[in-house]
């Protein structure tokens, strides 16, 4: 057993206090859906580290490959050798991306491929301007957080942020209080207008959007909106950039979100869940995109590193043996079940929404105001009895779930008591 808490009571003070702290947790170990702290108690970790270790913490495989890995290779800069762990991630990846997909570039971070991502689109189509989507979060490099508007923390104190980056509503019903119809014509609506007022097509490269938006609220979109935005594209040679970081390699129970909407993409970003908790990131395209990337003009020193690929690797390798886009979908199915028949009880639940196991609870008051207060008392109250969950939105009254892909019936079932006594402790 490792020394309690105070044993660091020297060290705690000297870490940057720019990270914000959801609990004072220091964990000694983690496996599957659970996280352990210094004196052994037990967490039921629904929030997989912001949504990274789909495949549940420290699994056999994966840790296994990890090892082999860190016994052969640990680094080799991809652009002076090749080695079989990217190569062989690659061979992993093209079965499972969408018709036309099948050029691949890796780096570390989601914001490092976003960036990656326009930079490419900028050098595919000789156009500058970039459209992203009102909540939407894309990273913290001056780059990405330029597409970026989820909350004014993440951009106050920077600006003037890199010119080039247009911002147009999301097709967000539950907000607007109109029906899916109303709210993707109308979104369709303003981005035309944005099209005259700001930003020309000719001049605009890409548009870059969540397809189920995380940071801002867990939205889930119209699919009539993602076929008007991809119809709109096409039109103009616009290239849609789809950024899957928090909603790819099965957090929806598809590998990858635009699935659930029949949606193609020209680039695709993705992170989050890939490793299954080592750094990676990737951006995905067509091959004929990436042949018009200027050699040189991007890269990277860590980019692909062995070891996170052959994580990766492993991790595609487990969801697909062990069947956890079916699992994903039942539990989700379960999850959603569970959270409804609470919605009942506590009207304070305005709006459930989600796909597989990406479920947002949105807390709203009688006037159908965002209730802060209520969502935060209740993450509390859950944490105090062993269930960690975030919350999220610009207003911070959306309770995200993001369970690993491994979590059984009976730990949502656990999680859901947790949470129904945590909804009766907090007086919500």
């Amino acid at each position: 057993m490792e020394n309690p808490i105070d044993s660091y009571e020297d060290v705690l003070p000297h870490l940057s206090p720019v990270w914000t702290r959801y609990t004072d947790i220091i964990a000694s170990r983690a496996e599957g859906s659970y996280l352990y702290d210094q004196e052994g108690k037990e967490y039921l970790d629904f929030t997989c580290g912001f949504g990274v270790t789909n495949t549940g913490h420290c699994h056999p495989r994966v840790v296994e490959a990890i090892r082999e890995q860190a016994g052969l290779l640990l680094h080799g800069q991809a652009t002076l050798v090749y080695h079989k762990p990217m190569l062989e991630l690659v061979r992993a990846l093209l079965p499972i991306m969408p018709s036309g997909i099948d050029g691949f570039f890796f780096s570390n971070s989601g914001a490092e491929a976003v960036e990656g991502a326009i930079k490419l689109a900028r050098h595919a189509t000789g156009r500058i301007n970039v459209i992203a989507f009102q909540g939407g979060f894309h990273g913290r490099t001056a780059g990405a957080l330029a597409l970026t508007s989820t909350k004014t923390v993440y951009r106050a104190g920077y600006q003037p942020l890199p010119a080039g980056a247009f911002i147009a509503p999301y097709p967000y019903t539950y907000r607007y209080g109109w029906n899916d119809e109303q709210t993707s014509q109308w979104c369709l609506e303003e981005l035309n207008y944005l099209l005259l007022t700001q930003t020309a097509p000719h001049e605009t490269a890409a548009m870059i959007i969540e397809p189920v938006l995380g940071e801002g609220g867990y939205v889930v979109p119209p699919a009539a909106f993602l076929k008007g935005l991809r119809d709109l594209c096409s039109k103009y040679g616009i290239l849609l950039i789809l950024d899957e970081i928090q909603s790819g390699f099965g957090r929806t129970g598809r590998w990858f979100a635009l699935e659930h909407f029949n949606a193609q993409p020209d680039i695709i970003v993705a992170s989050g869940g890939m490793g299954s908790g080592l750094p990676i990131s990737g951006v995905f395209s067509r091959l004929e995109l990436m042949q018009q990337w200027t050699p040189g003009s991007h890269g990277g020193t860590f980019g692909g590193n062995a070891v996170s690929a052959a994580a990766a690797a492993a991790t595609i390798r487990v969801i697909q043996s062990e069947n956890l886009l079916e699992n994903t979908q039942q539990r989700g199915a379960q999850l959603l079940s569970g959270l409804r028949a609470l919605q009942l009880q506590y009207p304070v639940i305005g709006d459930i929404r989600g796909l597989g196991l990406m479920v947002g609870v949105e807390f709203r008051t009688p006037e159908r105001k965002p209730d802060k207060a209520a969502a935060k008392a209740v993450v509390h109250a859950c944490l105090e009895q062993g269930l960690i969950l975030l919350t999220c939105g610009p207003y911070d009254n959306v309770i995200r779930w993001i369970p690993p892909l491994v979590v059984t019936g009976e730990q949502i079932d656990q999680a859901l008591a947790v949470f129904a006594e945590a909804l009766k402790e907090s007086g919500a």
